[in-house]
């Protein structure tokens, strides 16, 4: 799928979901045969033509001007990482890759000492496409107790979040409020790919999980997308019971992620992480991570 196709896309998902009330156009109480604005309407909001719009939309027109699409962002009511999401799904394409190999994913040494520093805490290190590329014996018991601590340093078995989210039962079971996690999960997959339209084993798991999962299909249509920086989830730990656990996500660059799990202090949460540092095995060194084939 091309660029200008994605862009087509995401503007008719979101003009569909922009009902004309919201942002004030009248219908003078007529029956429309489809959801949200019309196209004309959306081009006068962004203070555009129609054939233009429609052109843009229907990947006619390309190298729309930051100024228009910033205007066509705001008719939209986009948020400031939907905007982002708008430009970078407008550059023109470079083309295919030629073959070329993505530069294999490495955890560095620094990351490997934070995540020893933050024994206390659980801590995951992920891809740019949700591999776990490390984790701390806190973190892996928390989110993916059920499976092997060691996965992460090796290449072919490395977990990805996306699939335990979707496809996996034990990690469905330890939200309580599933969608919500799962609409975060996309939402995020949904910006990574707009920014690397090229990465082919992205693209991959997208397909595999539209595949395997009818839930995964229906929210990646939706075209949301969503910056996973803080979110509060309430969890339901096979060994723990209810917790409330905040998740931060720490940008490291190289699309690595640093995902800190904290709780409020004298909380029943933070005595559930004690006594799960306490259960837990403790030969398990921190995971720095392995060299990795990110093809």
């Amino acid at each position: 799928m091309n660029g200008t196709v994605r862009l087509g896309d995401f503007l008719r998902t979101r003009r569909s979901q922009l009902l004309p009330e919201e942002v004030g156009v009248p219908t003078y109480g007529e029956r429309r045969r489809v959801p949200g604005l019309r196209r004309e309407e959306l081009a006068l909001l962004a203070g555009v033509s129609a054939s233009y719009y429609t052109r843009l939309e229907q990947g006619h027109s390309l190298n729309a001007s930051p100024q228009v699409l910033d205007a066509i962002a705001r008719a939209l009511r986009l948020e400031e990482t939907e905007r982002l999401h708008l430009h970078n799904l407008a550059r023109p394409d470079k083309g295919p890759a030629r073959g070329r190999r993505p530069a294999p994913e490495r955890v560095a040494e620094a990351t490997g000492q934070l995540l020893e520093a933050l024994a206390h805490v659980p801590v995951i290190v992920t891809g740019r496409r949700s591999d776990v590329l490390a984790w701390n014996r806190l973190g892996h018991a928390l989110f993916a107790g059920h499976l092997d601590p060691g996965a992460a340093d090796r290449p072919a078995e490395r977990p990805n979040m996306a699939r335990l989210v979707f496809l996996d039962a034990h990690t469905r079971d330890l939200y309580a409020d599933w969608p919500t996690k799962a609409r975060a999960v996309v939402g995020n997959l949904r910006l990574v790919a707009g920014g690397h339209p090229d990465d082919t084993a992205l693209h991959a798991l997208v397909g595999e999980l539209s595949a395997k999962s009818t839930e995964f299909a229906s929210m990646w249509a939706d075209h949301r997308v969503k910056a996973c920086a803080v979110a509060t989830y309430e969890m339901r730990h096979p060994l723990l019971g209810p917790l409330t656990v905040t998740q931060q996500t720490l940008g490291q660059g190289a699309d690595q992620n640093i995902v800190v799990a904290t709780t409020e202090a004298g909380s029943p949460s933070r005595t559930a992480l004690a006594l799960l540092a306490q259960v837990s095995p403790q030969d398990e060194p921190a995971r720095p991570g392995a060299l990795t084939d990110a093809g």
